[in-house]
């Protein structure tokens, strides 16, 4: 008897009785643990989510109600709060341990997914390598040489290698979407304000998000009517009703805007080839391709200042105490972060409502703003500078530059593997007017079932 692999099959199995979901469980331990090599968990939990899984299956015997994620396996990135699980951070601090799940992992818990691991992360959040001193490097399951990309990177790893269907990461300035980017599969940034923050260690929060990170649009879209809706106690939640799913759109109803002088950047090359295509592939499909000018996407030097005035009182007192505790690349940005001014944080202020303004007067009659979701896809672990169209440059430039603008307008982005630009894929981002998610899936179902992502 086989056992599914993506979370609507496991589900369907695990409530028919055909696969149960200890069964499901167990195997996802027994590919985590021979997947080790790539450091994808700081920890793995097996004897709570067997016992879990156990509870599912008597449910179902005796006739119970399950969720619709029932006995799916789930990652949970090692920042969000699980009851009585260690929360490093990826510090090397002492983990704190909470009394009670982040809602977004309660929900799905009631739902019936079933968590097994708490996976690795840049640390605090604070990079886009998951190249962690503490914990280790997570290794990219395509390229083990490689980077997955962070912050979220364990929790894309997990995914990518098969480990589970479905994991969830935070995402202030791309760390859903550039993991997702970097391992080859799909990662939603929600609007700011979607779903609750509560219980989900803090970096910058007037940026931060939590995301679904998974291999297809459909799983996106079951995690995101789940963990999507409002939480009154968290007071940067929004209530606002997450839509329900929508059919796949026809690539020749759409009309997309590419945004200049954004996408006129410094490439790894076949990013800017596979981007390049995959217009042409969609124009010759009966998409509508508007090359717009959006000046507030011009570099506007204000981007670090609008997070890094937020981080600042997180650290400082624990920075300043023992600055030798954090490594050596979140080190420089707490100095960078503890410059910022309120001046400079008023002005990036006014930036981020001039950039969400741009944005947002492009999407009016268009379905998304569309880009590559990092200008470069492969970033060996260990290697600080990448080569690009434009010359050498830092990776955190390439990998961040489509994706933190989204974040400082506070406007939901899908991203998502190209199908057929290599290993690892070329990412596509899709980005739209706040709180239009199920609208954003419903594009990237269209773009699937022309097989084009």
């Amino acid at each position: 008897m086989g056992v599914e692999t993506s979370a609507l099959g496991i589900a369907a199995a695990v409530r028919d009785g055909s696969v149960p979901a200890v069964t499901q469980i167990a195997a996802a331990l027994e590919r985590a643990n021979a997947a080790a090599e790539l450091n994808i968990f700081t920890r793995l939990d097996a004897a709570d989510a067997l016992a879990q899984a156990a509870a599912v299956d008597r449910r179902i015997a005796s006739g119970g109600r399950v969720g619709p994620l029932a006995g799916v396996p789930l990652a949970v990135k090692d920042l969000i709060d699980q009851a009585g699980l260690p929360n490093t951070c990826g510090g090397s601090f002492a983990p704190f341990t909470p009394a009670a799940d982040a809602p977004c992992v309660s929900r799905l818990k009631d739902a019936g997914a079933i968590p097994i691991g708490r996976t690795g992360l840049h640390e605090f959040a604070f990079g886009f390598s998951s190249e962690n001193p503490w914990h280790g490097a997570v290794r990219n399951p395509i390229d083990p040489t490689l980077s997955t990309g962070g912050s979220s990177g364990g929790s894309a790893a997990a995914v990518a290698a098969g480990v589970v269907p479905l994991a969830l990461g935070t995402d202030t300035g791309g760390s859903v979407r550039v993991p997702a980017a970097l391992c080859g599969i799909a990662g939603l940034k929600v609007t700011h304000g979607r779903g609750s923050l509560r219980g989900v260690y803090p970096l910058a929060p007037g940026l931060d998000t939590v995301g679904p990170l998974a291999r297809s649009i459909d799983e996106i879209a079951l995690v995101l009517q789940i963990i999507g809706l409002h939480d009154p106690l968290d007071p940067l939640s929004v209530d606002m009703p997450v839509a329900p799913p929508a059919a796949p759109r026809p690539i020749a109803e759409l009309r997309l805007a590419v945004p200049h002088p954004w996408v006129d950047t410094g490439y790894e090359p076949r990013v800017e080839q596979e981007f390049a295509a995959l217009l042409e592939t969609l124009d010759d499909l009966g998409a509508k391709i508007d090359h717009v000018i959006i000046p507030e996407t011009a570099p506007p030097g204000q981007g670090l200042a609008s997070a890094y005035y937020e981080v600042a009182p997180i650290h400082r007192a624990r920075y300043l105490a023992d600055p030798q505790s954090y490594g050596e690349d979140v080190q420089q940005r707490m100095e960078d972060a503890l410059a910022v001014t309120a001046e400079q944080y008023a002005s990036a202020l006014e930036w981020r409502t001039q950039v969400r303004r741009g944005l947002e007067e492009h999407l009016e009659g268009r379905d998304a703003i569309i880009t590559p979701t990092t200008a470069a896809v492969t970033k060996p672990i260990g290697q600080e500078m990448l080569e690009l169209t434009t010359g050498a440059v830092h990776y955190r430039s390439p990998l961040s530059h489509f994706t933190s603008l989204v974040n400082n307008a506070g406007l939901p982005a899908l991203a998502i593997p190209i199908r057929g630009s290599g290993l690892p894929p070329v990412s596509l981002q899709l980005i739209g007017s706040a709180w239009s998610e199920a609208s954003l899936l419903a594009l990237g179902r269209g773009l699937e079932s022309v097989e084009v992502c």
